[in-house]
């Protein structure tokens, strides 16, 4: 609750991503992640349906605008957030980032937007955070390679998180299919001094970037599915960010398949465990299918949610071959966890620029 005289009738707290860097400095990402998943399976959240707006750009790329609002109910009362982000597939051609938007924090007893902050690097962090808390809760031990493919910058956000998280890591293999962009980041965490001493490789193929490695992680903007279940070692654990890059034979042989709000990933009919859902090929966690849909007897099936696992009120892993599906469509709340964090320190540091309403 803010408490300044006048506030938020006087001046909105803007935030450039420069003081959001400042601001998350010293901040654990994977702590505050962690700590909102577990309240959102405790239902301490409120997470609304989010607004998708697609649409072609005049070059022909793909482009959308995702309206995720959010809140989570504290001991001091409810943090509400909405974020917006917008991305177009032409934009790296241009030498822009894919994704850019906006975070803004609301004011529980006016509604009031009180601070608006830039979101992207926000939205990549929370993303780079459930990844890491997905290796923890559920990944083999130890995890010593590292297979990552998309080479874009949620790949970079999460190698510059990831090493920190997994001790025993030895190997990182990238794949891209710009070749070049890949080699560019391979040199590049070559001369990192936090993963210059890992072996670093750039993969040939998607296939050879996979095999042997103990946590996949798919960051690309594939639409069609490429990784085949027997690319995968026994035991690894297949962080699925971009929703779409498994084949449906990798969530149906799975021995354990994870999301992060089964109701965000059901509603949805575009990407492949809401096809898979809508199909009937695809069972929740109570092993239900959807009304209307034709069963299929060899359905794939949710085993849970990432939260429950935190909460305890899932085992994760029960063996150490385990072939474990991690796929988190996103969730606003993060957002909101982490930009409070963002909003509050900036306030007490005085840090942003403020803007007349």
């Amino acid at each position: 609750m803010l408490d300044l005289p006048g506030y938020p009738d006087a001046e909105l707290l803007y935030l450039s991503r420069a003081h959001v860097i400042e601001c998350l400095d010293g901040v654990d990402p994977v702590a505050v992640t962690a700590e909102a998943l577990r309240l959102h399976t405790l239902g301490d959240t409120i997470l609304p349906d989010e607004a998708y707006l697609p649409w072609q750009t005049k070059a022909g790329h793909s482009a959308r605008s995702l309206g995720m609002p959010g809140a989570i109910r504290t001991d001091d009362g409810l943090v509400l957030g909405m974020k917006v982000i917008n991305a177009s597939l032409g934009n790296p051609a241009n030498g822009l980032a894919r994704s850019q938007g906006l975070l803004m924090m609301l004011d529980a007893e006016t509604a009031y937007p009180w601070a608006v902050m830039e979101s992207a690097y926000i939205s990549a962090l929370r993303t780079a955070a459930v990844t890491a808390v997905a290796a923890q809760r559920l990944g083999p031990d130890p995890i010593g390679r590292l297979a990552v493919l998309g080479c874009g910058t949620l790949a970079q956000v999460h190698l510059r998180l990831l090493p920190s998280v997994l001790e025993k890591l030895a190997e990182i293999s990238v794949f891209d299919l710009d070749p070049a962009r890949s080699a560019g980041l391979a040199d590049a965490l070559r001369a990192d001094p936090d993963t210059g001493h890992l072996t670093v490789t750039s993969a040939g193929t998607a296939r050879e970037c996979v095999e042997g490695a103990d946590l996949v992680l798919a960051v690309t903007v594939t639409t069609e599915g490429y990784i085949a279940y027997d690319w995968l070692k026994p035991g690894a654990l297949i962080a699925h960010v971009s929703l779409d890059d498994v084949l449906p034979e990798v969530v149906t042989r799975a021995d354990l398949v994870f999301v992060d709000d089964w109701g965000l990933v059901s509603h949805d009919d575009r990407r492949l465990l809401g096809r898979m859902w809508r199909a009937g090929t695809l069972r929740d966690a109570d092993g239900a299918y959807r009304p209307g849909a034709t069963p299929d007897p060899d359905a794939a099936r949710v085993h849970g949610s990432l939260g429950d696992v935190i909460a305890g009120r899932h085992p994760g892993r029960s063996a150490p071959t385990d072939i474990v599906l991690s796929n988190p469509f996103g969730m606003s709340i993060l957002d909101v966890a982490l930009g409070a964090v963002v909003a509050e320190t900036a306030r007490e540091r005085g840090l942003g620029l403020r803007i007349p309403r």
